[in-house]
């Protein structure tokens, strides 16, 4: 599977250690920064994973900040990317299968290097159910839509 990556300065060290993990897990994996722990703002590296995500140019996106959350809040006002902040191994599941979630983000300062293998396996490794959650996804289109 194709992936990019990206991270501020907080979550450069969990980025690389999932680098490594993605790549040994035979992933092709596009690595847009940062390329170390210097301060830098977040939404740029949101926005290159997630441009780069809603384009089709990979499958998924990962991105990690100190908690998460501003890396989720900016890779959502890309067009047709839907980015989930998550702190658990369920949660990407149901991310994935319930809203088609394209995009994680995780917080680098408070998730382990095993709790975000197992986040990122669960992410990666689980397909959007469709049917009911269809129509939800719709809707949240639709809502990109109307803010044109």
């Amino acid at each position: 599977m194709r992936l990019y990556l990206g991270a501020d300065h907080a979550g450069y060290q969990l980025k690389e250690t999932l680098k490594a993990y993605l790549l040994d897990e035979g992933h092709d994996v596009v690595d847009v920064g940062a390329v170390s722990e210097d301060s830098v703002d977040y939404p740029h590296f949101a926005a290159r994973v997630g441009r780069a995500v809603a384009r089709g140019d990979g499958e998924r996106g990962i991105l990690v900040c100190g908690t998460g959350v501003g890396m989720a809040i900016s890779a959502n006002k890309v067009r047709g990317v839907r980015a989930a902040n998550v702190t658990t191994a369920e949660f990407a599941r149901l991310a994935r299968a319930h809203n088609n979630a394209n995009v994680v983000t995780l917080a680098g300062r408070y998730t382990s290097a095993d709790d975000a293998k197992e986040i990122v396996d669960a992410f990666l490794g689980t397909e959007f159910e469709g049917a009911r959650h269809s129509r939800r996804i719709d809707a949240i289109q639709q809502l990109e839509d109307e803010e044109r």
